[in-house]
């Protein structure tokens, strides 16, 4: 209670640096003056105001100013404690997309699009899929980050460390046509269409398709998706509204090698896969198999392999019911499906193909099939608003390791995006079942000056494993937690200006996989940590202090989170190799920071954003493991600095825009972050300056001007490692689960609406 004390005095003091005057409009109104006749305002973010926790919109207009095309999280690297870090320019490859909050990785988060839980946003998602996959970004409306433990209405079993929540854009009330196209670096070409149609009081909808392909910065191969939208709202009556809503989405694309900083002082910053030269990668292998001499330039026949690659086609649709069912109780209800069929490829040198080939082409595949639905109740009696809901999920996920044939040594037998046939061994099969239940229960009172909020959710996540082929652990475990409490304060102080405090317990459910969680390991194994393994868990405390008018927004805030349970897979072998792993549970870490926002309008067109984070997150035990014998082995962490977590990150941004010429400059600094446990290695500090500019050229023609518009990221051309942990983290030692940033690139864009 101390620290928490001074760390609200330190915040105080700091209020007079940013106090001036006036409030802005909610979020809601925001958003909704953001896509209304499909022009948006001026406003970019709205802070929060009125919120009890540390909350962030960022709307449409700022992910416009993107190239098309780039991840939804790249709109939010500017917010304070946000950390997202990509391979290529559009953030698009997700075995290197990352994105974390307060030292939280995506693991620990939360996501939702109009409420349908999206999981956990990780590359071998479960439960889920990533949100370049789950919406095109033209569609799109407004993302609402809650750097803490988030809203307790929000739909997910895993947010210890934040939420990022998705709204789709509303279909208009006409006819209208929207596109665009972009051109750009290595041979990036994307197009986008949207059709509406609706009427005033009727129905109205609009489905979108989008097409895009790019080659890889470096070596050889492509990234490849075709996406298509569809959304309809139905007004059943005055006081009900159906809204309905399908996504699909067919992904492919190739790998970057993972790096060392040994290979990247070695082979070189753009060193890759050797996906052009078949006969180098046989070489290797052959010379793996023999006990030979390596082919140059291998040290390692872990260096380069002949191809690897992502493939997943996704099925997302919802339908949903807003009623009014009196002046002052709404009724929401929502179902939903999600289908995904997706393949990891590697041409893997360690396992000959059963013809005789060198190489064997070795998958790990998913299957989800999961279905469900929300339903919450609000009524405002007086003073007070409440709010009670409830989630069901069910999810049929299944997992295999498979290998499959080349041809021979002299032809692959396959494209580099194709999928291949008939597997000549199946390593393992497991099918995973998994069954959520969630409630909420909160009540917001609004007196004077003065809110608080305060209730709490449960959760029950059922999980079981069953195997299709014998390899990996089966059984049951569950992950229950029925009372994470949460409330807080928010008292406005008149002239535009607010402070806040919260606290939020969270718990975070455990997966089922074969890859990942309690059954990612031998049935031994598992056996020997079902009952005694706990779910991780977090304790977020905040306060903070808003200020808003029509020229300036700013936030500064502190923050303490206690994060108990930590969980670490213990494995063995190269990240690749895909070898079992045992969780347990080796203590906890504490995080203590600082969040500074300030956005002002400095003209009537020339804007300025600025965002300054300090973090500090520590390991708060020693870590003993255990080998095949028994032996322990002590690692000493106490006190070490958590993996991923930079201690520093600071944005600056200077956007124009009179509605004719626009264009923005940004830098973006980042200080070293540890990628071992021991804090033995580090990747240094670094600066990166993206830079955008266009004009829109008025007509008679279009319903809006005609937009050309030109981005450039990394316009300095900047050499640095973008993502750390692609293949996790050791406790030791320089390993090759790095990812080089992105060189300079440039991507040119015309916008056409009728």
């Amino acid at each position: 209670m101390r620290t928490i004390l001074r760390l609200f005095a330190t915040t105080s003091c700091l209020m007079p640096m940013v106090a001036l005057a006036a409030e802005p409009a909610s979020p809601s109104e925001t958003a909704a003056d953001a896509t209304a006749d499909g022009a948006a305002t001026n406003e970019i973010l709205v802070i929060g105001q009125g919120e009890v926790r540390q909350t962030q919109t960022v709307t449409a207009v700022q992910l416009a100013q993107l190239a098309p095309g780039t991840s939804p999280f790249k709109a939010i690297e500017n917010l304070p404690s946000v950390n997202f870090q990509a391979a290529d320019p559009f953030g698009a490859y997700e075995w290197a997309t990352r994105l974390s909050i307060r030292g939280f990785n995506q693991n620990a988060l939360g996501f939702t699009l109009d409420g349908v839980p999206l999981g956990d946003a990780s590359y071998g998602n479960v439960n889920g899929l990533h949100v370049s996959r789950a919406i095109t970004t033209e569609n799109i409306g407004t993302i609402e980050v809650s750097q803490g433990a988030g809203a307790l209405g929000t739909q997910a079993t895993n947010n210890l460390g934040g939420t990022v929540l998705y709204t789709s854009t509303d279909p208009l009330d006409h006819f209208a046509v929207d596109a665009n196209g972009t051109l750009g670096s290595w041979d990036d070409r994307r197009s986008f269409v949207r059709v509406n149609l609706g009427t005033h009081d009727g129905p109205r909808g609009y489905v979108s398709y989008v097409y895009s392909a790019s080659d890889k910065w470096k070596g050889t191969g492509q990234q490849k998706q075709q996406m298509a939208d569809a959304k309809i709202v139905v007004p059943l009556g005055s006081a009900t509204e159906l809204t309905g809503y399908f996504d699909y989405s067919d992904r492919k694309e190739n790998d970057y090698q993972d790096m060392s900083q040994d290979m990247i002082d070695r082979l070189g910053y753009r060193w890759d896969n050797v996906s052009n030269d078949y006969a180098l990668a046989v070489a290797a292998g052959q010379a793996y198999q023999n006990g030979t001499d390596l082919p140059s330039p291998y040290a390692t026949v872990d260096d380069a392999y002949f191809n690897a690659a992502g493939l997943r086609t996704d099925y997302l649709g919802y339908v949903g019911l807003t009623s009014q069912l009196s002046e002052a109780v709404t009724f929401k209800a929502k179902g939903y499906y999600h289908r995904n069929d997706g393949m990891g490829i590697w041409y893997t040198p360690y396992v000959a193909s059963s013809n005789g080939s060198t190489l064997s082409i070795r998958t790990t595949e998913y299957g989800i099939r999961r279905g469900g639905g929300t339903a919450d109740v609000t009524a405002k009696l007086g003073d007070n608003t409440l709010s009670a809901g409830g989630w069901f999920e069910s999810n049929a996920f299944n997992q295999a390791r498979r290998y499959y044939d080349t041809a021979s040594d002299t032809d692959p037998g396959y494209g580099l995006l194709d999928r291949p046939t008939d597997p000549f061994y199946t390593q393992w099969e497991g099918d995973y079942l998994t069954t959520t239940w969630q409630y909420y229960v909160q009540d917001t009172w609004t007196r004077g000056n003065l809110t608080l909020n305060g209730g709490w959710k449960g959760f029950s996540v059922a999980e079981k494993a069953d195997a299709v082929v014998a390899g990996l652990a089966t059984g049951k475990i569950t992950s229950k937690d029925w009372f994470q409490p949460s409330f807080g304060a928010n008292y406005r102080l008149g002239h535009g200006s607010e402070i806040y405090a919260s606290f939020s317990q969270a718990t975070q459910a455990f997966t089922a996989a074969g890859t990942s969680g309690p059954f990612s390991t031998t049935q031994d194994g598992f056996d020997a940590i079902k009952d005694e393994l706990k779910p991780q868990s977090s304790d977020t405390y905040e306060v903070g202090y808003r200020y808003a008018d029509a020229w300036l927004s700013a936030t500064l805030g502190a923050y303490l989170v206690n994060f108990h349970n930590r969980l670490l897979a213990v494995t063995t072998g190269s990240g690749i190799e895909g070898n079992p792993s045992v969780l347990q549970n080796v203590g906890g870490v504490r995080s203590l920071g600082l969040e500074a926002l300030l956005h002002a309008r400095l003209s009537g067109a020339l804007g300025a954003t600025l965002s300054y984070s300090y973090n500090d997150s520590t390991y708060r035990d020693d870590v003993t493991t255990y080998a095949s014998d028994n032996t322990a082995t002590v690692t000493q962490l106490r006190g070490k600095t958590v993996v991923d977590a930079p201690r520093h990150m600071a944005r600056a941004e200077l956007a124009y825009d009179d509605e004719a010429l626009f264009g923005r400059i940004g830098v973006d600094y980042m200080s070293k972050r540890a990628y071992t446990y021991t804090n033995d290695q580090w990747v240094g500090g670094r600066a990166l300056v993206d830079a955008s500019l266009g004009y829109r050229f008025a007509n008679s023609v279009t319903r809006s001007p005609i937009e050309v518009q030109v981005n450039v990221t990394n316009l300095f051309d900047t050499h640095y490692v973008a993502t750390v942990g692609t293949n996790g983290f050791s406790n030791s030692g320089d390993a090759q689960t790095l990812s080089v940033g992105a060189p300079r690139a440039v991507f040119g864009t015309i916008k056409l609406s009728y």
